[in-house]
């Protein structure tokens, strides 16, 4: 049974921005993101929704098109279907604390099966994506306790171009995670080691004084 008791421990919802431990169905139930988050470490937030919360994994390298390419995923926390919808920065000292942005979302189908869970649970779950950035059919397997490996499969989106680096900023605001903490208050310099050197002219949302609330994002996938 999905749960977000270890959600709810690890943070104070008093200090942290990040959405509380509430279990929810988005419109479709079959919600995907992909939250970019320089943390100590840089790294690629995994969240496929199943049972009314995000089963999450870390992905150090970030997702990759290339078959060829295995990349460790290690299972995390639950985390609540609102948290799709979080970017922003959580502040240091807290669990996780960095700069958090969505790189990608959209919605997913599991091939092979109707209970993602099950799957899950036997340590194997194929399915397709259908994101901006991350389309068509991936694999996750676990290979022990926590470890995965997320692997995409051959077909049309398939190139060994590095994704991460073609498609560096936020899906939602055209953000990098420098211009992010910059808007909302964070470490600029910390959140900027997480930006390839070159990256698109600032396009996303304006900067908005400090103290001010930031808006809501109501998912095309929820």
């Amino acid at each position: 049974m999905a749960s977000l008791t270890e959600y709810k421990k690890k943070r104070k919802f008093d200090k942290t921005p990040e959405p509380g431990p509430k279990k929810k169905k988005s419109r479709t139930g079959r919600m995907f993101v992909v939250q970019k988050h320089r943390a100590t470490q840089l790294h690629y937030d995994f969240r496929l929704e199943a049972d009314g919360v995000l089963k999450s994994w870390a992905v150090p390298k970030g997702p990759s098109l290339d078959p060829s390419v295995k990349r460790l995923a290690m299972q995390v926390e639950d985390h609540p279907v609102d948290y799709a919808k979080f970017e922003g920065v959580i502040p240091e000292g807290e669990y996780g604390g960095g700069t958090v942005m969505v790189w990608d979302y959209g919605t997913y189908e599991p091939e092979e099966t109707d209970d993602v869970s099950a799957a899950l649970n036997k340590g194997e779950l194929k399915f397709t994506l259908n994101g901006d950035k991350l389309k068509g059919s991936w694999v996750l397997v676990r290979t022990r306790d926590r470890q995965w490996l997320l692997l995409k499969h051959r077909d049309y989106y398939t190139t060994n171009e590095e994704v991460t680096d073609l498609a560096p900023v936020s899906i939602l605001t055209r953000r990098t995670l420098a211009e992010i903490a910059e808007d909302e208050g964070g470490n600029i310099r910390k959140a900027s080691t997480g930006d390839p050197k070159k990256i698109p002219r600032r396009t996303g949302v304006k900067r908005r004084k400090k103290g001010a609330k930031a808006k809501v994002w109501h998912s095309r996938a929820g």
